[in-house]
């Protein structure tokens, strides 16, 4: 048994969606207790939140510069923070928590802009905390399956990566002023340069590098905002080319009518293909060719031992978005006790600073009508 990490929490206030999807995943093994939190930056409601989810008042801070601080210099200071705010957030809370020697597990893109990235990656390695990304779909069994399939070579050499993350929840101008998370993401000062392509393209790009462990060398995207008045992208789609000779194209977007969280991908190499998809996660089509499809499922017959130890109920039972979450936040506990070990595959800064790569050459490429772009590594 461990004794639970002590976690503070930077955003996540009422009226905040993504804080209590990290909190509960931080709780679902009982691995970190939340105990402090600059939780807004309207000083009443990060009061009001703080004593709602249990929190000391001397640990309920309304700056969080000064908790880095505070919680640096305590006894019995935090062991990690979440940042959970909008993307113009990121760059200086991590950067505070990384300077005060505290472990940062910080939401996704990395930062607003890429100079931010570049900057944050060297003050993490002056750093001696940790730094964990939440691309969470990365902690799904079957993705980790398909990372397993293509690192033993059942596929063969790669040619097609195919990916696309679909929704419809911005299809229309924002008229609500209380719709938080829509407004924020569609508000450039807040969200950066890139719209869907930041916010739901990296989750696409990050899957498919994690996947095939190989990332595209240059792209040609085509950005679009449909929405008339919106100012950034709200429909992204591109072509990639690897290094290995394999081609890619990922579609990410917000205003696909009657889509609401599709995230797939496709795979296909010399010898086999592979098709997941998010809304039926606990399923992997693996097909070798010349021979009938395969169906994997979460815990079944025929997944590897090292993806069966990542499941926590029996077959059958479905696991999910927070499930995935958790497994971040269950390997961030152990990367903390522990140290990094060359098994760790959390989303690291590197993985950041890649995203952030990504979103700026696929805004340039379209800003130069889809030329090629290389993603500079």
């Amino acid at each position: 048994m461990h004794k639970r990490l002590k976690l503070g929490m930077v955003g996540g206030g009422q009226g905040a969606f993504i804080g209590a999807v990290h909190r509960i995943a931080a709780r679902i093994d009982d691995e970190f207790e939340l105990v402090a939190g600059a939780l807004s930056s309207k000083p009443d409601n990060a009061k009001q939140s703080a004593a709602q989810l249990g929190i000391a008042p001397e640990r309920a801070y309304t700056d969080f510069n000064e908790m880095a601080k505070a919680e640096a210099a305590r006894e019995d200071g935090i062991d990690a923070v979440s940042i959970v705010t909008p993307n113009h957030m990121h760059f200086p809370v991590a950067k505070a928590f990384l300077e005060q020697g505290i472990n940062v597990i910080c939401d996704k893109p990395l930062t607003s802009a890429l100079a931010e990235a570049v900057t944050l990656a060297e003050i993490g390695k002056n750093s001696k905390a940790e730094f964990v990304l939440t691309h969470n779909y990365s902690g799904y069994p079957m993705v980790r399956e398909a990372r397993h399939l293509v690192q033993s070579g059942a596929l063969g050499k790669l040619r097609r990566v195919n990916v696309e993350y679909v929704q419809d929840w911005m299809s229309e101008a924002i008229t609500d002023p209380d719709n938080k998370q829509a407004a924020w993401r569609s508000d450039p000062k807040q969200s950066g340069k890139g719209g869907a392509i930041a916010d739901i393209g990296t989750h696409a790009m990050q899957l498919a590098n994690f996947i095939t462990t190989e990332a595209p060398e240059k792209l040609a995207a085509d950005l679009t905002s449909f929405v008339e008045g919106r100012l950034v992208d709200d429909d992204a789609h591109m072509l990639m080319r690897y290094a290995t000779g394999a081609k890619g194209y990922l579609w990410a977007t917000q205003v696909a009518p009657g889509s609401e969280n599709s995230l797939r991908i496709q795979i296909y190499g010399e010898k086999a293909g592979l098709s997941w998809a998010q809304e039926n996660p606990n399923q992997l089509w693996y097909a070798p060719l010349n021979e009938p499809k395969r169906l994997l499922t979460r815990g079944g017959h025929g997944t590897s031992e090292w993806t069966q130890g990542q499941t926590r109920v029996p077959p059958g039972h479905p696991e999910g978005y927070l499930e995935g979450f958790a497994t971040i936040y269950k390997e961030a506990a152990d990367l903390i006790r522990n140290g990094r070990t060359k098994d760790c595959i959390l989303p690291t800064l590197a993985d950041g600073l890649l995203g952030m790569q990504f979103i700026d050459a696929a805004i340039r490429s379209s800003e130069h009508d889809a030329a090629w772009t290389p993603i500079e590594v």
